[in-house]
C-alpha cells in the first residue's frame, strides 16, 4: 500500500534537547518525535522538520512531515472507528482527521514537545524543501535583576545597555540576498547564501526583541547575526562593520553567536497547495550571489 504523508505542527522547549536531529546518545526533539510515532504506527516513521533547530533552541511553529505506510496508517484512529468506520457520532464525524492521534500523542510525548496539529499533506508538500521562508525571534532582557524566573529559559539576560536604533541600522545593511558565510558553522557541501527579508529590533521596556525572517537559513545564523548586532548595541562596532562581513567566505571570529535559549522558531510560511512541487524545485536549486 501507498505511504501516506502527514504535517504535524509542533512546539518544544529546547532546554534539555541536543537540537532538532537525530544524534547517537543524545535527546533530541526528532528523536523523540520519531519513537513516538513510531509506536503508535507499529513501524519505523521519521520526522523531516522545516528547519533543524540547534541545542537549546525553542520552537512554537515547527513543521515536519512523516510518511506512514498505508498499512500502518488505521493505526492512527480509536479502535472503534477501526472496527466499524467513521461511527454514527456526529460531533465524531466533524472533528478533525487526526485529533485521537495529536492526544493520544499528547501521552507518549514528554512535557517539552508537543505535536498541536497533524493533517494529511497537500501532494507534493515536503515540510524542508516547500518552505517560502522562516521565522524566528530572538529575546533579550537588559533590567538590572535579569530575566524573571518564569521566563529565563526562553529570554536572554544581557547586562549592559543596548542602542536598539544602531542595531536597527546595522540590520538594514544585511537585508537581501548575500553569502552568510562569515555568520554560519561550516556544514560540508552546504550553501551559505540565503535571502534575509526580515531583521527588526524592537524595545518594550527592559525587554529587547528581534524577528527575523530567511528564505531558509544557515547552521547558527540566527544566533550569530544577534551576535554580531550585540556588538554594535554595545557600541563595541560601527552599524557598517556588519555588512562588511558579508566579504567574507568563512564564519568570522570577530564576534560570539547570541547564547541559544533566547531564540524560537515561530512561523513557517508555505505557498498555496498548487504551487508546492514548483517551490520545491526552485530550493533545491544551487544558488549564487550576482
Amino acid at each position: 500500500m501507498n505511504a501516506s504523508r502527514l504535517r504535524l505542527d509542533i512546539a518544544y522547549d529546547g532546554t534539555d534537547f541536543a537540537g532538532w536531529a537525530v544524534q547517537a546518545g543524545q535527546r533530541t526533539v526528532a528523536g523523540v518525535l520519531d519513537d513516538a510515532l513510531s509506536t503508535v504506527f507499529r513501524t519505523p516513521v521519521l520526522c523531516r522538520a522545516a528547519g533543524r533547530t540547534d541545542a537549546g533552541v525553542h520552537a512554537t511553529g515547527q513543521v515536519a512531515h512523516v510518511d506512514v505506510p498505508g498499512d500502518a496508517l488505521p493505526n492512527a484512529y480509536p479502535r472503534r472507528s477501526k472496527d466499524t468506520g467513521a461511527g454514527s457520532d456526529v460531533a465524531a464525524e466533524a472533528a478533525p482527521e487526526f485529533l485521537p492521534l495529536v492526544r493520544r500523542l499528547a501521552r507518549f510525548l514528554p512535557q517539552d514537545v508537543r505535536v498541536l496539529d497533524i493533517g494529511r499533506a497537500a501532494p507534493g508538500f515536503d515540510a524542508r524543501f516547500s518552505a517560502l521562508r522562516r521565522h524566528y525571534v530572538y529575546r533579550l532582557s537588559t533590567a538590572p535583576y535579569g530575566v524573571e524566573p518564569q521566563e529565563g529559559r526562553y529570554v536572554t539576560a544581557w547586562p549592559r545597555p543596548l542602542d536598539v536604533e544602531a542595531m536597527s541600522a546595522a540590520s538594514r545593511e544585511l537585508l537581501g540576498l548575500h553569502d552568510f558565510a562569515a555568520f554560519c558553522r561550516h556544514r560540508d557541501g552546504a550553501t551559505t547564501i540565503r535571502d534575509l527579508q526580515r531583521l527588526d529590533w524592537s524595545r518594550d521596556g527592559d525587554r529587547v526583541t528581534a524577528d527575523v525572517s530567511a528564505d531558509a537559513f544557515c547552521w547558527s545564523m540566527v544566533r550569530s547575526l544577534v551576535g554580531a548586532l550585540l556588538a554594535v548595541g554595545e557600541h563595541r562596532r560601527e552599524p557598517g562593520w556588519c555588512a562588511t562581513l558579508l566579504t567574507s567566505t568563512q564564519r568570522s571570529s570577530d564576534f560570539a553567536a547570541a547564547p541559544p535559549h533566547g531564540l524560537t522558531l515561530v512561523g513557517v510560511d508555505y505557498p498555496p497547495d498548487d504551487e508546492l512541487e514548483a517551490r520545491t524545485k526552485v530550493t533545491r536549486d544551487l544558488r549564487v550571489v550576482d
